[in-house]
């Protein structure tokens, strides 16, 4: 979206309808339904689920056009205020071209997910501005870590229970890690933007990548083998898009394999072999991903990144 400041939609307040969809793949847990609705009671949101939520196709929560129906349904919907997925998986790239931007542009409202849903997440708000956030799924246990930076990103009063109220700072600062490993040294700003690498790379040439020229990029994944990740980075080096980033925030690569008859490579050795000739602050280890304890991160939101500290600050409101 290039310099234009980012469309903050309203704050989830007591008593907001929030739609529960399964935009990717299958809920394989006969509770991960009734999980999703408790929790949002427990934000003192009104769960609304998905029609073909519970449905399974392979390994999609149902065909292309019924994950599609419920997620257009939630969006066009005046009467629901916000989308939170039940899980990821695969498959959002096979319809994301089929999604109603126009009435998410109208009526806009806070989309929450991760890993799959990163498509969706960037191409939101690449064809609207509308800010989206990387965040825990609504099947996730939603312990104290996760619930305090869910709550304080998305302004949300806590609803009664150990954390009591959040206060609102005018910057949240999300955590000072001391198991943050810096790759190059040095501070930035610029708006947040990422998301699982593999869906960023699935994006690469399409008009649901927001530019990356100025932004903060941050990156997890799970599964992936190293040469992979390796691959992946270089295919974004190549193509020109990590060239105008202002600095680069490293999640958790979980379950990453090391396999192959030709040895193994060092994660930090892939890392800086297409990052640090990039001259931006970079670090790796932050809570993104697929983990138990992790970050909501506002995209389009601007933020100030210490690699040297370890620290990321939103520097300004995620809702409106």
């Amino acid at each position: 979206m290039g310099s234009k400041a980012p469309v903050r939609p309203p704050k989830l307040v007591a008593g907001s309808r929030v739609a529960l969809i399964a935009p990717a793949g299958p809920l394989l847990e006969r509770d991960d339904l009734a999980r999703a609705e408790a929790l949002t009671r427990a934000l003192g949101w009104e769960p609304r689920l998905g029609a073909h939520a519970g449905r399974h196709h392979g390994y999609f929560a149902g065909t292309d056009e019924e994950r599609l129906a419920d997620l257009n349904a939630a969006l066009a919907d005046p009467e629901i205020d916000g989308v939170w997925c039940i899980r990821g998986g695969f498959g959002i790239t096979r319809y994301l071209d089929r999604v109603d931007v126009d009435a998410f542009a109208r009526r806009p409202k806070p989309v929450i997910g991760f890993s799959d849903v990163t498509a969706l997440l960037l191409g939101l708000y690449a064809r609207t501005g509308v800010v989206t956030f990387h965040g825990p799924m609504a099947r996730q246990p939603m312990g104290p870590f996760n619930r305090d930076h869910f709550e304080r990103v998305l302004a949300v009063p806590a609803a009664a229970g150990p954390l009591g109220r959040l206060p609102q700072p005018e910057g949240v600062l999300l955590a000072q890690q001391n198991r943050i490993a810096t790759l190059v040294g040095g501070a930035a700003e610029g708006p947040l933007v990422g998301g699982n690498l593999t869906l960023v790379q699935a994006l690469v040439g399409t008009p649901w990548l927001p530019s990356l020229d100025g932004a903060l990029l941050f990156l997890e994944d799970v599964g992936e083998e190293i040469y992979r990740v390796d691959r992946m980075l270089g295919h974004l080096r190549l193509a020109g898009l990590l060239a105008g980033v202002a600095g680069v925030i490293v999640g958790r690569f979980t379950e990453m394999g090391r396999r192959g008859a030709d040895g193994a490579m060092g994660f930090d050795a892939v890392l800086a072999a297409h990052l640090e000739p990039l001259g931006v602050p970079v670090a790796f280890g932050f809570p993104i991903g697929h983990i138990d304890e992790q970050w909501t991160l506002p995209i389009g939101v601007r933020a100030r990144f210490d690699a040297t500290a370890g620290t990321v600050e939103i520097l300004e409101p995620a809702v409106g």
